[in-house]
């Protein structure tokens, strides 16, 4: 007897159809066959499903069994499939309904009690779900909480086998996820000393992350250690705007894809704040893999990137990096195809200005070793830095009188303001995230227009700093953003030369020609 169940493999950030056929014929050994390209997961899967079966009261197939992962030619990978693997077996054997199967996806790992555990990609099956016209998806609770953010498609959470077969057998009603119970609706939870009350001084460096944050630009920080940067990263969270619902899916689209939404504390509506170590791979932070997945570019996505200690990457990751960071997407090439990952993000770096971390007086690195770790970091990548910022070392004396800074909730209401300018903006242009760092030149000359006096200066700046025309339109595109968060329709003199102030260290510390 034959059955098809109705599941979804995922490639990159989305889920394609993938048909589970089950054949039971009475000819041959007692076998169970896994065909269509199973990696070692799913072939492990039959004595997962064997086991899950017998123990939720059901009798699994007593003659030889055919299971069919289609299409072929699509390589399947993970546990997803074992409850659909499960019910195709007892359809196959009379044991439920197939008038209902079909309109339904199905997804989830199964225990050896015949208990349902989540999965990754929860959002994208249910997308999946919503394209192919299906009535519903069934999914194991933790899954289903995500998933039942899509709108237009009914997520059902199954907590067990015996649960899915009485719910499609018609015996057992179970009421869909509510989008507006997922606990992916709760804004996060933030300790109370994540705040920027608790940075001493760096007046100059907490004005350089709040126009970085209103405008979505990226930003390097420079400093020795003990001077604040990754204190002050750490809490750029905090004073990030709120994503819309349409932001938060792509989000948690790519979190889920990945496994990472699986995580408690990830399980709460906000923006990502990605910091991985210096020693990630290449294919960590870019993506990749046999199955193409997301790295910790596109993790980031509509949220923050933070690279502490950045010369200390690898140069080949940096220099990948460079494209995402011009078109906000990522490109992997295979030999089964390529596929192309989101990565929106806001870069936020950090380094040491020397080897040893200090310059001056206390300094005993040689100059061919400062040039040496400079150079780690090439022209092209600073270019697309917007914002590079000194972050100076703070005396005791500092240290122990400085009063308290600005809290992150002041800072946060005015970097809204900002973006809500920025969005009313841009509210024309679908498909553009609404920050000024995404600006097109053709938005630029309509939105940054200088006059004769202030295109003069920008010009001297240029030939003084020796900068490239990256440079320039980020200049300008900086600039608008000090505007925003003045609340100024034009561009005045102090946001321009605020904006070349920014960009003031690109030679100053470097000392290198772009290419």
């Amino acid at each position: 007897m034959l059955s098809v169940i109705y599941s979804g493999a995922l490639v990159g950030v989305e889920s394609v159809s993938v048909s589970v056929e089950i054949n039971t014929c009475g000819e041959g050994e007692l076998r169970y066959n896994v065909v269509g390209l199973p990696d070692m997961a799913v072939k492990e899967s039959i004595e997962r499903v064997l086991s899950a079966i017998g123990n939720s009261g059901f009798q699994p197939p007593g003659i030889k069994t055919t299971i069919n992962l289609a299409p072929g030619d699509l390589r399947k990978e993970g546990v997803l499939y074992d409850l659909p693997i499960a019910l195709g077996m007892l359809a196959a054997t009379g044991r439920l309904r197939q008038d209902r199967i079909a309109d339904f996806l199905v997804a989830g790992e199964l225990g050896l009690g015949g208990a349902t555990r989540p999965v990754r990609g929860g959002v994208a099956l249910a997308l999946q779900a919503k394209r192919e016209g299906r009535r519903g998806v069934l999914l194991p609770p933790e899954s289903a909480e995500e998933a039942a953010l899509v709108e237009g498609i009914s997520v059902y959470p199954v907590p067990s086998l015996h649960a899915a077969v009485n719910f499609l057998n018609g015996r057992l009603e179970i009421t869909p996820a509510s989008p507006m119970d997922s606990p992916f609706r709760r804004p996060p939870q933030v300790g109370s000393a994540a705040d920027f009350s608790e940075v001493k001084g760096q007046k100059a460096v907490r004005r350089a992350v709040e126009v970085a944050v209103a405008g979505g630009h990226n930003l390097l920080m420079i400093g020795p250690p003990g001077s604040g940067k990754s204190m002050v990263a750490r809490r750029i969270p905090t004073i990030l705007p709120e994503p819309t619902l349409e932001e938060f899916l792509e989000i948690l689209s790519i979190q889920s894809s990945a496994g990472v939404s699986l995580a408690p504390g990830n399980r709460c509506f906000q923006r990502p704040f990605r910091a991985p170590h210096h020693t990630i791979s290449d294919v960590g932070l870019i993506g990749g893999g046999a199955v193409p997945g997301p790295g910790e570019i596109s993790l980031a996505h509509l949220g923050v990137l933070f690279l502490d200690e950045l010369p200390e990457f690898k140069r080949s990751a940096l220099e990948v990096m460079r494209q995402p960071l011009e078109d906000g997407c990522v490109s992997i090439s295979r030999a089964a195809g390529k596929i192309t990952l989101p990565s929106q993000f806001m870069l936020v770096a950090a380094m040491n200005p020397t080897p040893c971390g200090y310059l001056g007086v206390r300094c005993r690195c040689t100059p061919t070793q400062i040039q040496r770790y400079r150079a780690r970091v090439s022209g092209p990548l600073l270019d697309r830095i917007d914002i590079h910022i000194e972050a100076p070392e703070l005396s005791i004396e500092e240290l122990r009188t400085a009063s308290p800074g600005e809290s992150s909730q002041a800072m946060r209401e005015r970097v809204i303001a900002a973006r809500e300018r920025q969005r009313h903006r841009f509210t024309h242009l679908p498909g553009l995230q609404a920050c000024n760092a995404r600006m097109t030149q053709k938005l630029i000359r309509a939105h940054c227009q200088l006059s004769a006096t202030q295109g003069l200066l920008l010009q001297r700046a240029m030939e003084r700093l020796q900068l490239s025309a990256r440079a320039y339109d980020r200049i300008l595109k900086v600039a608008r953003t000090l505007a925003d968060l003045d609340n100024a329709a034009e561009i005045q003199n102090a946001h321009l030369s605020e904006a070349i102030q920014f960009r003031s260290l690109d030679r100053n510390m470097f000392g290198q020609e772009n290419t």
